[in-house]
């Protein structure tokens, strides 16, 4: 049987979202790598004085450092949130209307994915960006994925689509 382009849209569609989810998974994955390998052991470094450092911190805990030492409640929350994330993405309309929304989940998936690997592999995420102008908890760049992601989603959510736009969520079909 032929492919529909509507099938073949839909698969480069499919590979483009995860591939787009393996490089920014690699991304964090390597600047996390870099950091165990050049701050492990040391004071950090100082990249622009009184404002931003690269330290190394192993977090146990979630956002900030709470909840230290839940490594399988932060496992199992991660699993449900990215297969939440999975299951909205099977169901999304795959157009350009909703193509922002896709992107946002790719991104936070990311992000999830990231410090899923660390806590699974070594029982604890690297953290290495240091904001000391504000004194602002140390985190990664997957922290960056879930935080930014997070921010676009609410606007998103909010300026661009309406309720009526979600019926795929509950949508049988």
């Amino acid at each position: 049987m032929k492919k529909t382009s509507q099938q073949n849209r839909q698969i480069w569609y499919m590979l483009l979202w995860f591939g787009g989810i393996t490089i920014l998974t690699v991304i964090d994955q390597l600047t996390k790598h870099l950091a165990v390998k050049y701050l492990k052991g040391t004071s950090g470094i100082i990249l622009i004085p009184n404002v931003l450092e690269f330290q190394y911190v192993e977090n146990r805990g979630m956002a900030f450092g709470l909840l230290q030492g839940r490594q399988i409640l932060f496992l199992i929350l991660c699993v449900a949130f990215c297969a939440g994330i999975l299951y909205l993405y099977a169901r999304i309309p795959k157009n350009s209307y909703y193509a922002p929304l896709s992107v946002i989940g790719g991104i936070l998936f990311s992000g999830a994915l990231g410090n899923f690997i660390d806590r699974a592999f070594y029982g604890y995420v690297t953290d290495f960006i240091y904001f000391s102008l504000i004194d602002f908890p140390v985190f990664n760049i997957a922290d960056i994925y879930v935080v930014c992601g997070g921010i676009l989603l609410a606007v998103l959510v909010i300026f661009r689509y309406k309720d009526e736009d979600f019926y795929f969520i509950n949508h049988k079909g």
